[in-house]
């Protein structure tokens, strides 16, 4: 492991304006699979956009409106959709940690993303207390889905990410041993090779390392001031 994180991720393109990126969401029906008015995306973005405080900005739909199941099989690579796993039917379960804070609304921003690339081949045990020292928030599942909805360009080959701040409690309250991530499949073993370059939702053990999976982070959470 490295005894640093100061070093940033590759520089990835820009996302687009929020409005745009209020645009893809009602053009792929997230708001239909949030139950929210296409009206509200849009003001939503507007507001946001207004003092100039939302460049760079990833307007994300919470979890409990859209979850991961419902939302991967919008995600492109390849002309391929998005999907999760065979040995993850419970991917809806996995929440937020308790060290993670999501805002009391449907809609909010993140800010200050980052894919994670100078962590590849650290475990998620030990990127969680790196990222949490660096005032840093790991990216939720959703959230993560939501980043490469809007710039698929931030999901490459050997340049994917790992989405730490979403895991399952067992009954006993200990935390489930698998974190989640998003890369591209391979085509082998049961995603079936008409899935080969296709964006695949599965996990990895919290204890182990991956060369090519980072630690997609942000700044924080927020909720514009209208």
């Amino acid at each position: 492991m490295s005894e640093t994180t100061s070093a940033t991720s590759t520089v990835l393109p820009v996302l687009p304006a929020l409005s745009v990126q209020a645009e893809r969401l009602i053009e792929l029906g997230v708001h239909e699979i949030a139950g929210l008015p296409a009206t509200e995306l849009l003001s939503f973005a507007a507001a946001a956009e207004a003092p100039a405080g939302g460049d760079g900005a990833l307007l994300a739909v919470h979890p409990d409106h859209a979850p991961a199941s419902a939302l991967a099989p919008l995600l492109r690579h390849d002309g391929k959709p998005g999907f999760v796993v065979t040995d993850m039917p419970d991917v809806d379960l996995f929440a937020p940690l308790d060290t993670v804070s999501l805002p009391d609304a449907p809609l909010y921003l993140l800010t200050g993303l980052d894919r994670g690339d100078q962590m590849a081949n650290w475990s998620p045990n030990e990127a969680l207390p790196a990222l949490t020292a660096e005032a840093r928030t790991p990216l939720l599942l959703t959230e993560g889905v939501h980043w490469v909805m809007q710039q698929p360009a931030v999901l490459e080959r050997n340049h994917c990410f790992m989405t730490i701040g979403s895991r399952l409690r067992k009954a006993n309250g200990a935390l489930d041993a698998r974190t989640p991530a998003i890369w591209i499949s391979n085509g082998t073993g049961r995603d079936g090779r008409e899935r080969r370059n296709a964006p695949k939702i599965g996990w990895c053990w919290a204890g182990n390392r991956h060369t090519w999976l980072g630690f997609a982070s942000a700044t924080g959470r927020r909720v514009q001031d209208l």
